[in-house]
């Protein structure tokens, strides 16, 4: 039995709509041009810095991203004058993921539609930018793939587009609805932004201070350099495990994604296992740093983690290995955390890392590698900042990620007229 339709909607084959929604076939309301066929393009065609092609590859979140590799020269664009892009079409992937779909601005008039690409010319009862948002939602998509069941590869064609039948508000109304998520899109592209910045910032901050290159106020002096054996002693993780082992139990342990992910270990991430009481196991303490050991490329291998809680009976992973800190040693071990993930502590674990097709640090190797490290205050006062930036960014990253989840919310309400702006 279909669910009920409530007031002022009505069931049509774009699902339920407003009853001043129309639903009508795209063939309608635009018109298409299929990109040209391969033997229309040669390789003596192609030019670097030349009029861009755009293929699906070019087509992401929305935009046109060329790449100068694959562009013509001015005269080949000319012989294919129908081919190419003019301001407010719609420029959609015709093969590989369905929904690649953009709007031509200003920039992109007269470049050159792909062979993997067709153009959408929609007529004046669409606007061009709520229609690139309904060809790129979840049920248009699931349409394309079910006019493609049994072919081994979905290609899109005019004939398919020409039947979607998509919903049609009033143009006015199409033009609030794509002008709204315009300005959620930008929020989310100035939030992209200033991640980005913040994340660069981060970064250096880390390269200049944990290498002593700058110095925070009130701090002098020539830093210390030691060798990890004259600081601590490593050990294994759980060893003699296997799968029935993980997913009960009242022990917990530290995953392996947790140490190479995390600067300091997400205490969320633990998971049970089980470990006997007379089992000769090393129990991980606070304070100590954990390190993947083995990775695929050597530039993956010895990416650090801290653990800053105070958790019992808790275990690291196999994969990894772990680093106790004499209690003579006077060092705060975020700091190193923050050191080992830096760009010179990449490049020092890099060097240690051994093998063909899979690279591993020797532990022996570890114990040697030399650390420039000023006094414990400043390592202190170091990782402080780091650590308050870090935070800055990660909330950052959490308001974009809300912003997106808002933005898909949005889209959903939108799109098929339970929340109406007109």
């Amino acid at each position: 039995m279909s669910a009920e339709v409530k007031p002022g909607f009505k069931q049509t084959e774009a699902g339920v709509l407003p009853v001043d929604w129309e639903a009508k076939k795209l063939g309608e309301v635009a018109s298409f041009r299929t990109g040209p066929f391969g033997s229309a393009l040669h390789k003596s065609d192609y030019t670097n810095d030349g009029i861009p092609v755009v293929n699906p590859m070019h087509i992401l979140d929305g935009r046109i991203v060329p790449t100068t590799s694959m562009t013509i020269t001015e005269e080949a664009a000319k012989s294919l004058d129908e081919f190419r892009l003019s301001l407010g079409e719609v420029i959609i992937g015709r093969r590989g993921d369905m929904g690649r779909c953009a709007v031509v601005s200003e920039r992109e008039r007269g470049w050159l539609c792909g062979t993997g690409s067709m153009i959408v010319r929609p007529s004046v009862l669409v606007n061009a930018y709520f229609l690139q948002r309904v060809l790129s939602t979840p049920s248009i998509i699931k349409a394309i793939e079910d006019s493609s069941v049994g072919s081994t590869m979905i290609n899109l064609n005019q004939a398919t587009l020409s039947n979607l039948v998509v919903q049609a508000p009033s143009v006015e109304e199409q033009r609030a609805i794509a002008a709204t998520l315009s300005d959620m899109d930008a929020l989310i592209s100035n939030l992209d932004q200033l991640v980005t910045k913040k994340r660069d910032i981060h970064q250096a901050a880390m390269q200049q201070l944990l290498t002593g290159q700058r110095r925070l106020p009130g701090f002098s002096g020539a830093w210390d350099v030691k060798p990890m054996r004259a600081l601590g002693n490593t050990y294994g993780g759980l060893a003699g495990k296997t799968k029935i082992d993980f997913g009960h139990g009242e022990a917990r342990y530290i995953p392996f994604m947790n140490v190479m992910t995390d600067t300091v270990i997400d205490a969320s991430w633990l998971e049970p296992v089980d470990v006997a009481p007379d089992e000769a196991q090393n129990l991980a303490k606070k304070g100590d740093l954990f390190f993947n050991g083995s990775s695929e490329t050597p530039e993956e291998v010895g990416f650090c983690s801290v653990l800053l809680d105070e958790i019992q009976n808790l275990y690291l992973n196999s994969f990894c290995f772990g680093f106790r800190f004499n209690t003579a040693a006077k060092v705060n071990g975020l700091f190193f955390a923050y050191w080992f993930r830096s760009k010179a502590g990449r490049a020092a674990m890099s060097v240690l890392a051994q093998g063909a097709t899979r690279y591993n640090i020797a532990k022996s190797a570890f114990m040697l590698l030399e650390i420039p490290q000023p006094l414990e205050e400043e390592q202190t006062a170091i990782a402080t900042v780091l650590s308050d930036m870090g935070a800055e960014l990660a909330a950052l990253e959490v308001r974009r990620q809300k912003a997106l989840q808002l933005k898909q919310g949005m889209m959903q309400e939108l799109l098929t007229g339970r929340i109406r702006l007109t």
